[in-house]
């Protein structure tokens, strides 16, 4: 992958995760090992945080399909080292909590996934997404239960 082209963003817009029950099937541990190493990059790196954890979802069974997505956000990272967080001293510290959730997001089992970030100032100092327990039946029902976790 060091002399890959650089990816401009970290998935395609077109691009469609499914347990792809036809494709080849990859080595789980080289799979788990590269999710492993991303997970820890989004600490540093929050916009791959969606990306990885999508990929994260197929870790018992990894196929090609998963893995071209993986090295798809290698490419993104090997184009954005120059970029990071920044906390720029003397803004104002103020609070401000930001929410929303999707509407059946994961076309496998219908549930929606719901997602916080909170300012300090213009500094985001936290960042949360995750997949709702229970499947929705109404958009209203789904901001409901982002509003109430």
């Amino acid at each position: 992958m060091e002399k890959c082209k650089e990816a401009l963003t970290p998935m395609g817009t077109s691009t469609y995760l499914d347990l792809d029950e036809i494709g080849k099937s990859v080595d789980e541990s080289r799979y788990r090992g590269m999710i492993g190493s991303l997970l820890y990059l989004t600490g540093s790196q929050l916009d791959i945080m969606l990306s990885v954890c999508l990929c994260a979802r197929y870790q018992s069974n990894p196929k090609e399909s998963h893995l071209t997505t993986i090295k798809r956000i290698i490419k993104y990272l090997k184009g954005t080292t120059n970029v990071g967080l920044w906390y720029p001293k003397g803004t104002s510290l103020n609070l401000i909590g930001f929410s929303d959730s999707d509407s059946k997001g994961c076309k496998l089992d219908r549930k929606s996934t719901s997602g916080t970030c909170h300012l300090l100032g213009s500094s985001l100092v936290s960042w949360n997404c995750k997949k709702q327990a229970c499947v929705a039946l109404s958009t209203a029902e789904v901001e409901c239960i982002a509003v109430g976790s």
